[in-house]
């Protein structure tokens, strides 16, 4: 059967005139002037997608790539200057920190505001007002206007009046990072809910880990654009693409390159110097490899990316006894080693491995500048071999090694060279504990 349409984007498009003077603005409002005044700026250009009923989708794109903006337009905050959206449900919507709320009034008040601007009368509000207070936990808090509420209580307010009134389409946009990480867990546990009582999600998010958890399917837009839809592990490892300008639409002859300027991303990039930003872009089949130009043994799957002023040339795994594998007992020492040849001299390169699970979430990572092991410049023609040594933790299961190689050319961040997803590793395991990774807890029981 098929699904029923809860969102449907059809020709999307917002623009913004952007004037040079306010004089210029005036003169066109009054019909003074003949000629163009304003630049125009898309907001969105031509967005397409559908959502279905049940899912829970995920927008992500750099700031300025329009998810805030279309989430306006469906909720009926902004208007589209062309296109459609056609909504089927009733939609409760936790947009920017103070959207819906009077900041005069006091939590109750503004429970009572936004109950009535959704279509609830009184008695119903009345009957969730005990569940809304209840999530939202700011106790007596709530009997004062909400402009004296810190950003964590306002957000856990709102939050708990857009769940509790019984929507049928939940849209969220960034509101949660505010909040504390037991609000935060309390959140994603409705999240949960709604998604087994079928209900709809759209959720705009920079935190990729929750993505990539609680999405169905990601849209990826940039500068106004739909870059692509998928997977979360695929739409963040075209994302982390664009954020340091690596990534060109399909067909680059006609649409030419869609990047970030370097001094947009240098700051994000600084934290893919630590494990946690490793990107993904790569799918190689065998556990030991080459990549070296024009020599390469990948499979058709494979995707990696980088200048290639220095490039991963080999890779492969050992276990504490220096054999090659790729199946590591839980509580050994394992070492994942890679090669590269440097085409041209570089400041300060700097290794890189990271190992996720299945479903893309990092797991942990690290990196030769993060361990002070290696920070000295290398000269073309050279190659250096980079050994990372560590003891295996984590929980028995299937894993997925990246490895990276960057650095910083004064205050840009470069990416040289990356293969990701580029070999899987098996922990095998005949104790399991909670969570990710086993730390290595004693218990003990006794006479009190």
């Amino acid at each position: 059967m098929e699904q029923k349409i809860a969102i449907s984007v059809r020709d999307l498009n917002k623009i913004y005139k952007l004037y040079d003077k306010p004089m210029d603005r005036l003169k066109e409002a009054l019909g003074l002037s003949r000629k163009k005044r304003y630049k125009e700026h898309y907001a969105l250009r031509n967005v397409n997608m559908e959502i279905h009923q049940g899912e829970t989708v995920g927008i992500i794109g750099t700031n300025g790539s329009g998810k805030s903006t279309i989430l306006k337009i469906i909720t009926g905050v902004l208007n589209p200057t062309s296109g459609s959206v056609e909504v089927d449900g009733r939609i409760s919507a936790l947009l920017e920190l103070g959207a819906g709320f009077n900041m005069e009034y006091n939590g109750i008040e503004n429970i009572y505001l936004n109950g009535t601007m959704i279509g609830f009368s009184r008695e119903e509000i009345d009957a969730k007002l005990e569940g809304i207070l209840e999530f939202a936990d700011i106790g007596d808090y709530v009997y004062q206007p909400v402009k004296t509420y810190s950003s964590g209580m306002f957000v856990r307010l709102a939050f708990a009046v857009a769940i509790n009134i019984d929507p049928e389409i939940l849209i969220v946009d960034e509101a949660l990072s505010v909040g504390d990480v037991f609000f935060q867990a309390k959140c994603y546990h409705k999240f949960e809910e709604f998604k087994n009582m079928g209900k709809t999600i759209l959720f705009v998010s920079h935190d990729l880990s929750s993505v990539s958890r609680y999405c169905d399917r990601v849209v990826l837009l940039n500068k106004g654009e739909k870059l692509s839809e998928g997977s979360p592990k695929e739409m963040i490892d075209i994302y982390k693409r664009v954020l340091v300008g690596q990534y060109t639409v399909h067909d680059e002859a006609e649409h030419g390159v869609n990047l970030l300027e370097d001094e947009q991303v240098s700051s994000a990039a600084r934290n893919a110097g630590s494990g946690g930003e490793k990107a993904a872009e790569s799918k190689h089949t065998q556990q030991q490899g080459t990549c070296e130009e024009g020599a390469q043994e990948k499979s058709v799957d494979t995707l990696d990316y980088g200048t290639k002023q220095a490039v991963i040339t080999e890779y492969y795994m050992t276990d504490e006894s220096g054999v090659h594998t790729n199946a590591v007992m839980k509580g050994s020492r394992f070492s994942v080693h890679m090669k590269a040849v440097f085409h041209e001299d570089l400041p300060a390169p700097i290794f890189a491995c990271s190992i996720k699970n299945a479903l893309g979430v990092e797991i942990t990572g690290t990196n030769s500048m993060v361990e002070k092991t290696f920070l000295e410049p290398v000269h073309a023609g050279a190659v250096k071999e980079a050994v990372f040594t560590q003891k295996m933790n984590l929980q028995g299961g299937e894993y997925l090694i990246s490895l990276g190689l960057t650095g910083y050319e004064g205050d840009r961040f470069a990416v040289y060279h990356r293969l990701y997803d580029v070999m899987d590793i098996t922990v095998i395991s005949d104790k399991n504990t909670v969570g990710y990774y086993d730390m290595e807890s004693e218990v003990t029981v006794k006479d009190a």
